[in-house]
């Protein structure tokens, strides 16, 4: 008679690690729900059930019952990926992203079941988390919170931290003249913030209300290497995302780290919302905004997004549609904002993809090509650790990362 996954029998494989994963997973082999959210191609199905029983076999799955499953997952991820693949990312159906979800979960069981180093199922659960759909109660995130416990949580020995390279001086940052610069308030009552920022929709810098989150005492590129640096995130490479160069790729955090924070090989960035869903341990040292609640939605449909980045990153001139709180957590910000009224002057793309940023290089702007730019008036700050900048809906903002930064910004209607 099979052991049931989730009982308190003897664990099989590698022992301690593989009774908390099977912990995790339904009791019996009929819980294990293989239900998906449309139609897939024929063969699909029975792969998942083949699968699944060699999940529940009477040992569970070591030695050939393993690798038997590894191959499965393997083929699972393939033959979901090129459907992946296939076309724009709004038209994959769910149920392609949840096959690729239990291809990744299938992999990732085999390989702690066989022994492997737990950092090889991290990476397996990360595409999942990045590319598939949840399954069984979100069991990826679950499954990749109890192998967070069984990696080595301090980065190779050295004599010194990541960024002692550094300059041992900051770059100057520009001048902000006090008729552009914006206004700055201390923790203003909920009353006073709506009434005079919100309603308006005038942008203001916030001071002190960041000052409790565990991020601001704890956070630094050794401890983001130290949480996260085996974990696969999708990086931004290149200084802007209009430049022709620009592309995207997935790594892992050391691997960004190494190449574009300490040695600086060239421009990347860490700009993605998912990042706090993955990795719990870093969305656990942040709050939303006590000034969220004024809005009109439910906290959980505010999207929260981590911007981890070299000096020199920008992101061109552009709105956004929702009410924005950007937060800096370590590192400085040079920031224009110009009104919506001043839209004709700013010069939209005309192309549908880009049709929210601006054509214009704010500080090096081509005035022949762009005349009616001079009339536009904006407000500007250097935005420093602890400090949030409100940016209302469709306000036009324009980002320079001044040196080594890590920011949260908080969408919200």
């Amino acid at each position: 008679m099979a052991a049931p996954v989730g009982a308190e029998a003897p664990a099989a494989g590698p022992g301690a690690l593989w009774a908390e994963v099977r912990a995790l997973l339904p009791g019996t082999e009929g819980e294990f729900t293989l239900a998906l959210s449309g139609e897939v191609d024929p063969c699909v199905r029975p792969l998942l059930r083949r699968a699944r029983g060699l999940l529940y076999g009477a040992e569970g799955p070591a030695g050939g019952e393993a690798a038997a499953l590894r191959r499965l997952g393997h083929v699972l991820r393939d033959y979901s990926w090129e459907k992946l693949n296939a076309g724009p990312w709004q038209e994959v159906s769910k149920a392609w992203r949840q096959v690729y979800t239990y291809g990744c979960l299938f992999g990732a069981l085999a390989e702690i079941s066989a022994g492997c180093p737990p950092v090889s199922a991290v990476r397996l659960c990360d595409m999942g988390l990045l590319m598939g759909a949840s399954v069984l109660d979100n069991v990826l995130g679950r499954l990749v919170r109890v192998l967070q416990q069984h990696l080595p949580r301090e980065r190779p020995a050295g004599p010194e931290p990541l960024l002692q390279k550094a300059r041992p001086e900051p770059r100057p940052a520009p001048a902000v003249r006090p008729e552009e610069e914006l206004p700055r308030l201390r923790c203003p009552s909920l009353e006073s913030f709506r009434d005079k920022h919100l309603i308006p929709q005038k942008p203001v810098v916030l001071e002190g209300i960041m000052d409790h989150w565990p991020c601001m005492r704890k956070w630094s590129v050794d401890y983001i290497c130290q949480v996260a640096g085996c974990r696969t995130v999708p990086v931004e490479l290149g200084s802007r995302y209009t430049d022709e160069e620009w592309s995207q790729k997935l790594m892992t955090v050391d691997d960004f780290i190494g190449q574009y924070i300490v040695n600086e090989k060239s421009m990347g960035y860490l700009a993605q919302h998912q990042l706090f869903d993955q990795i719990p341990e870093l969305k656990e040292d942040i709050s939303i905004p006590d000034y969220c609640c004024l809005g009109e939605g439910e906290e959980e449909h505010i999207t929260i997004n981590a911007w981890f980045g070299p000096e020199g990153t920008i992101s061109p001139l552009h709105q956004d549609p929702q009410q924005n709180f950007l937060a800096q957590v370590f590192g400085r910000k040079y920031i224009r904002l110009y009104s919506p009224q001043d839209s004709e002057n700013l010069y939209p793309h005309e192309s549908q993809i880009l049709h929210n940023t601006s054509q214009v290089d704010v500080e090096n702007p081509d005035l022949v090509k762009f005349p009616n730019f001079r009339k536009a008036a904006f407000q500007s700050c250097v935005l420093m650790p602890g400090q949030v900048l409100f940016i209302p809906v469709k306000y036009w903002h324009y980002v320079r990362s001044l040196d080594v930064s890590f920011s949260v910004s908080f969408w919200w209607s």
